[in-house]
């Protein structure tokens, strides 16, 4: 155990941590709420995970994503490993140049335990949601996002057991509402939310203490 699992296990305890570091996090797109969300997972203890993009860095995504300066020109999941490692470097990263798309959906996450939605393509969303849906894999998608103000309204909605949607479900991403880093963050934080608890509830579940 490295010292952030140590400061990690401090708050959580060796078992529950150990219980987390066990479960595969698979994230389709690692822009604004891939790659918050995945910061987020790193210091709540998960640490085997599988990325997908295929976009770099550049100068637009740093309003909101977990990028620097340095990192512009580089492949979003290389980039977002390095930031990654450099909270714990003894994760276990799968990382993919892709473009998931329809036809690719179904077979990207297969050894996931959990799928962050994280896409800019409503198609691609819905395929993914689609895709997973009828599995035990737990799903967290997100949808409505833009703007400023009214952060209250973006809720977590457990629609089945395995499938949560974060956001207020209408303010989409324009050029009226673009996507700026509070409301990107917020809801990041409410997709790991979502998987930080759903785990630890098993944790109990389980027999844990």
């Amino acid at each position: 155990m490295n010292r952030t699992e140590q400061g990690i296990a401090l708050y959580l305890g060796e078992d529950r941590l150990r219980f987390l570091q066990v479960r595969t996090i698979g994230i389709a797109g690692v822009g604004g709420l891939g790659s918050n969300c995945a910061m987020h997972l790193v210091r709540s203890g998960f640490k085997r995970f599988v990325l997908i993009d295929f976009d770099r860095v550049d100068e637009s995504n740093l309003n909101r994503q977990a990028y620097g300066i340095d990192q512009i020109g580089q492949l979003k999941v290389m980039a977002l490993s390095k930031n990654m490692l450099a909270v714990n470097p003894d994760l276990d990263l799968d990382v993919r140049t892709l473009t998931l798309a329809p036809d690719n959906m179904e077979s990207a996450f297969m050894d996931c335990d959990v799928v962050i939605e994280a896409l800019d393509d409503p198609m691609f969303k819905k395929a993914l949601v689609e895709a997973y849906l009828p599995t035990d894999k737990l799903v967290v998608t997100a949808s409505g996002i833009g703007g400023t103000g009214n952060t209250d309204a973006l809720v977590t909605r457990k629609v089945r057991e395995n499938f949560y949607m974060i956001g207020d479900m209408q303010t989409e991403c324009s050029m009226e509402n673009p996507p700026l880093s509070p409301k990107v963050a917020i809801a990041a934080a409410k997709q790991a939310d979502v998987v930080l608890n759903h785990y630890l509830e098993k944790f109990i579940v389980e027999g844990g203490k």
